[in-house]
């Protein structure tokens, strides 16, 4: 694999989230390979089979509740692997991975850093979602406020984080196929598309929640068996790999510490990852799935069960490429960088779980795991679609434009129209990006989601003060606060727009673009005399009951 690119360990450690960068801010040219056939012949074995799926969840989506939510009959276990499947992407498997075995110990805090939101959505968000909802976070957010409005702001910040997100998962997709499998750019691109529309527009959210279980499974089987190997090699002695590793490592016992980054950036960046997390649309969409709130809490359990498992895995798995593959001369190449002659990994310390991958199970194994880093991003497409379509249909055509007064055939679909539409733009934007730097817009999605979606989910379950102008018009503040730090920080003034100084110093806005958000909500909401303002402080109680107990909603949670 005589390639190169920009290793995901130096975008992470730049300071933006590698989370959902379907294998990562892949940049510059990547020479096509001798096509793995072993690899293609599993992804297309996993095609068949989720398509096999997708026809029979279609036979079984017939209403708005089917599409949206599969009938809310997925079990708290079953959401649980789903949202893992949601949340662990390649490049957390191919990034953290990557990020170890150059930086050893920051590693470690970046894994943590994607773990410390479930926390949070466990004690505060998914029992209440699940109680006030009923498709999208939007419906929790409006519950007592005006509809048009809050749901239009909703919508919007959803749109902008589905879109950011898509445009990672479709470039880091090009890249990585173009690289493993071998196949062109625009090939895997329309590939990635079509399979995510097909997945979406027939099977709903049935066939996207069997995707995202079947593709949790194979990773984390896939990754344990890596893991497990590596272990073996040192007698399942961790002090030992440890050991070994340091001695390998050329920077010997610095990758055992922490590196000294500016604490207001990391403070920052943690504050994204871990408010982001709460924010994202595709993944509070997965508590509506579940019977009742008891289902929603089972849930995070296990997805943060799941989810904290992996991070370990991939721990484990960088140690162990250094232990295995540093002292190994076919495994490294010479390239130019900056000028300089440097000796990395053959194709980048991204490839390190790739190559380790080959060390431990041959080229049979490397292909399943090629596979599988493939299948993660069509997994986490098909959820970003499903939340988007619905954004469009649910809060935007029938709560907005029909007033509520929409039918669930007209709803699902104007759904199924918006995904195709989806997927063509999601297309087309892959296409368009595929040789620019995409790595901030990952971060800007997290920011946007913590600092836009967050407030304003928080404090509609959680403050009787709050009015639909402070939700409005802070949520917007915290969204265009985000973009425009972003845009004029580092990561996009200085390396995309190439100008010498930043006018923001900081990568990650989130610790300002949060504050602005909660401050100018809570200001325009204590400012708000209306009428209407003092009667939605007046709902605030029934709300509060029903978010509490449940009575009142479907499937109201038993207690």
């Amino acid at each position: 694999m005589k390639s190169w690119m920009k290793t995901l360990c130096a975008t992470a450690l730049a300071g933006l989230p590698t989370l959902a960068l379907a294998a990562g801010a892949f940049e510059g040219e990547v020479t096509k390979q001798a096509t793995n056939w072993s690899a293609i012949i599993m992804f297309f074995l996993f095609v068949a089979f989720t398509m096999g799926i997708t026809y029979w969840a279609s036979r079984r989506t017939r209403s708005a509740s089917d599409f949206y939510t599969a009938g809310g009959g997925i079990t708290g276990f079953q959401n649980g692997l789903a949202i893992a499947g949601d949340y662990m992407s390649a490049a957390s498997f191919l990034g953290i991975s990557a990020m170890v075995f150059d930086k050893g110990f920051d590693g470690l805090i970046y894994s943590i850093g994607f773990l410390v939101g479930w926390p949070v959505i466990l004690f505060l968000v998914a029992e209440r979602l699940r109680n006030l909802g009923k498709f999208t976070f939007a419906d929790v957010a409006s519950y007592r406020l005006q509809q048009t409005p809050v749901r239009t702001f909703a919508a919007t910040g959803t749109l902008v984080v589905v879109a950011l997100y898509l445009i990672a998962q479709m470039v880091g997709a090009g890249k990585l196929i173009q690289l493993l499998f071998g196949m062109n750019y625009s090939s895997a691109v329309i590939l990635v598309g079509v399979l995510m529309v097909l997945y979406v527009t027939f099977g709903g959210m049935l066939a996207t929640t069997w995707v995202q279980i079947i593709k949790a499974v194979i990773l984390l089987g896939g990754a344990s068996f890596m893991a497990f190997m590596v272990l073996a090699t040192v007698g399942f002695s961790p002090e030992m790999m440890f050991q070994k590793a340091v001695a390998i490592h050329a920077k010997g016992i610095s990758i055992m510490s922490p590196s000294k980054a500016d604490p207001i950036d990391s403070i920052s960046l943690g504050l994204a990852l871990m408010f982001g997390t709460a924010g994202l649309p595709h993944i509070l969409m997965r508590f509506f799935t579940v019977s009742d709130a008891k289902e929603a809490r089972k849930s995070v359990f296990f997805a943060t069960g799941f989810i904290g498992y992996f991070y370990i895995l991939t721990f484990i798995i960088g140690f162990g490429a250094i232990m295995l593959l540093l002292n190994q001369p076919t495994m490294m190449e010479t390239v130019v960088k900056n000028g300089k002659e440097v000796t990395q990994l053959i194709g980048g310390s991204n490839m390190a779980a790739i190559h380790l991958a080959n060390a431990v199970g041959g080229d049979l194994f490397l292909g399943f795991i090629s596979a599988v880093a493939f299948a993660t991003i069509l997994a986490v497409v098909a959820g970003l679609a499903l939340s988007g379509a619905s954004a469009v249909s649910h809060d935007l055509y029938a709560s907005v434009i029909k007033k509520g007064k929409a039918n669930e055939a007209d709803e699902i679909r104007v759904s199924k129209i918006t995904t195709v539409v989806l997927g063509v733009v999601a297309i087309l934007l892959g296409l368009l990006f595929e040789k620019q730097n995409i790595a901030f817009m990952v971060g800007l999605a997290f920011s946007i989601a913590a600092s836009a979606n967050f407030p304003v989910l928080f404090l509609s379950m959680f403050w009787k003060g709050l009015t639909t102008r402070g939700a409005v018009v802070g949520g917007f503040i915290g969204l265009i606060s985000a973009v425009a730090l972003i845009v004029m920080g580092p990561a996009v003034w200085v390396d995309v727009l190439k100008n010498e100084t930043a006018l923001f110093p900081y990568k990650n806005p989130a610790i300002f673009s949060i504050t602005l958000a909660f401050v100018f909500t809570w200001l325009i909401s204590v400012l708000d005399k209306s009428k209407s303002a003092v009667e939605e402080k007046a709902k605030f109680e029934a709300q509060f009951v029903r978010s509490m107990t449940g009575i009142g909603a479907a499937g109201a949670s038993k207690h």
